[in-house]
């Protein structure tokens, strides 16, 4: 039995998983309370039909806290029991999740009494903390499309499915926030910035003029092999100790330049010794 527990921030994208594990073969169950979950496992597991082979399973918000204190304790049941599992925890930013509900002008579950809607963000935090805490995949899906998201799932649970190593190279402006979900993260601000010559500043890293001015630059290439030569001794160990999906994320100042050419300059390498590689710019269009 392939059993998956999807939680997350209100609003973070919970919904897009579970129809992405659905497409995927899974019987998925949400918003079941956390007082049942043991139940529901247990009738699950020894029901013997094939339809629980692959079961997904929301938690969410809308749980009573002392219910979602014990599920940690239902995980290391299932450890105990052999029962393969995985959980996938979503969150975003406060102020993409508030964007969120501006837009669709939903109820946050917990902004009730009186209570503002910020508040409500920061009391879920701490309320799901012992889910998060437990998880084996972190998605951050700030900035994130649905197709995007849905990707993401994919990927995770395809590569965990087959046991090989998939990477995702991500850029991004350390303005904008380090994502939550990296695994590696490398600073590039100290690259040379095309950003001060105005003639480069309209371009991101993966147009011409932008490649042929970091290829001046002989600083850039030494980066970059520097960082392949550690990815490629630590990555491994990654890979032996059951690990299916690595993030890893290359930062500079705005996100559109330096760290957009080494993460496409790194994905490049990559994906001619690992058979899944994907690479995402936070800040620039697709």
């Amino acid at each position: 039995m392939q059993l998956i527990f999807v939680s997350g921030l209100s609003g973070s994208g919970k919904t897009v998983a579970l129809h992405m594990l659905e497409d995927l073969g899974y019987y998925c169950i949400d918003n079941i309370p956390a007082g049942l979950l043991q139940t529901f496992v247990k009738y699950s597991v020894d029901a013997d039909d094939p339809a629980f082979n692959k079961t997904a399973v929301g938690i969410d918000a809308r749980n009573l806290p002392a219910d979602i204190s014990t599920v940690p304790d239902l995980f290391v049941r299932l450890r105990k029991l052999g029962i393969e599992h995985k959980i996938i925890f979503l969150h975003a930013s406060e102020d993409e999740l508030l964007t969120r509900y501006s837009e669709t002008r939903r109820k946050h579950p917990l902004s009730r009494d009186g209570v503002s809607l910020r508040d409500a963000l920061v009391a879920e935090r701490e309320l799901l903390e012992p889910i998060s805490n437990e998880a084996h995949f972190i998605i951050d899906t700030t900035g994130l499309s649905i197709h995007e998201l849905r990707d993401m799932v994919r990927l995770r649970v395809a590569g965990e499915a087959i046991g090989k190593l998939a990477l995702q190279i991500n850029s991004f402006g350390f303005k904008n926030g380090v994502p939550g979900d990296a695994d590696f993260v490398f600073d590039v601000r100290f690259l040379p910035n095309p950003y001060w010559d105005e003639s480069l500043r309209s371009f991101t890293g993966r147009d011409t003029p932008v490649k042929t001015f970091f290829e001046s630059q002989s600083e850039v290439p030494e980066c970059i092999s520097d960082i392949i030569v550690l990815l490629e001794k630590w990555l491994p160990y990654f890979e032996n100790n059951n690990r299916s999906y690595l993030t890893i994320a290359i930062g500079c100042t705005g996100g559109q330049h330096r760290s957009v050419y080494v993460a496409e300059k790194l994905a490049e390498h990559f994906q001619g010794l690992f058979p899944r590689v994907s690479c995402r710019h936070s800040a620039i269009s697709p």
